[in-house]
């Protein structure tokens, strides 16, 4: 079997139709049912059944569709390698971050990026980081910044942001005048939290003694929408400090730190070890590791990481 044939064998598995798969690839029906003959001959198994109005793998076509993908990969892989070979990076990076780290840590990256490699097309995929995580490992994306810690073990991880998760409140409540808060003091006020991740979790477990009496006004997916709920009096909340930076300036919101209490988030870039990386994933990986250098501070024992 060859590529070309392999070509027209997945495209007629994701079609689940041989004239649909004809028409993706501009050929004829009986041009693709031939190389699907060709390839089960070789097999010596049906790769298709086709008794009913869906053309659907068999078992031995399952098989074969894993190993095709694979096999696909490798050859694009390749040809990509070759073609790069004293290029200036081109082309498309895709990447995968939540919402918080677009807005807040990855512009200064990407600005220097974009200055240093302006032929690089950049495409963001948002979503939480158990979902970008399941990118990577499909290969839909060709890096992710993900909350840490990560165990998979074919990854490499990269430290790109640490930062002190506090109590966030309105300027005018009664909290606001305070240097630091105990994780009482802020159980016994409503609170605003993030509908799911990681920094809910941390948050579940810092209250965990607290709630039976807890008071949860809202849960919200979006940090900007918790800060603006926040600012209204509605409650408060617990998250990273430098995502609310610019309201703490204009005087709408109050940052306090937790008494006793040091809560980390950190988050990593993440691509796959096994993988071949394209020349943009590589240049953005460099610039990424000149960036955060010195801005990244290690871990010590007396604080905790968000998990």
């Amino acid at each position: 079997m060859d590529y070309d044939q392999l070509a027209s064998f997945l495209e007629v598995a994701k079609q689940q139709s041989f004239s649909r798969a004809a028409e993706k690839l501009f050929r004829t029906q009986p041009a693709i049912s031939a190389q699907v003959r060709l390839i089960e001959q070789e097999c010596g198994e049906k790769l298709f059944d086709r008794s009913g109005k869906k053309v659907l793998l068999t078992p031995a076509g399952e098989i074969l569709s894993r190993y095709a993908q694979k096999m696909m990969g490798l050859h694009k892989e390749v040809l990509e390698a070759i073609a790069e070979l004293n290029q200036t990076p081109r082309g498309k990076l895709y990447i995968g971050a939540n919402e918080a780290t677009c807005l807040y840590v990855l512009p200064k990256t990407f600005a220097k990026f974009k200055q240093l490699y302006p032929l690089v097309q950049i495409s963001i995929y948002r979503n939480f980081s158990h979902k970008i995580v399941q990118k990577v490992q499909e290969n839909a994306v060709d890096l992710g910044i993900v909350t840490l810690p990560q165990t998979a073990n074919n990854m490499e991880v990269i430290p790109v942001f640490r930062d002190e998760v506090q109590v966030v409140v309105p300027k005018n409540h009664i909290l606001a005048k305070s240097r630091s808060v105990t994780v009482e003091e802020v159980a016994h006020h409503p609170l605003i939290l993030p509908k799911t991740g990681h920094t809910r979790v941390a948050i579940d477990r810092l209250l965990r003694a607290y709630r039976d009496h807890i008071q949860i006004s809202m849960e919200l997916a979006s940090v900007e929408t918790i800060k603006k709920f926040v600012g209204a009096g509605l409650g408060i909340s617990l998250i990273s400090r430098t995502y609310a930076q610019a309201e703490v300036a204009a005087g709408v919101l109050k940052l306090i730190p937790l008494d006793g209490q040091k809560i980390h988030r950190e988050l990593g870039l993440i691509y796959r070890r096994d993988r071949y990386l394209s020349l943009p994933a590589k240049v953005f990986i460099e610039v990424v590791r000149e960036s955060t250098k010195a801005s990244v501070p290690k871990s010590t024992s007396t604080t905790n990481t968000i998990r």
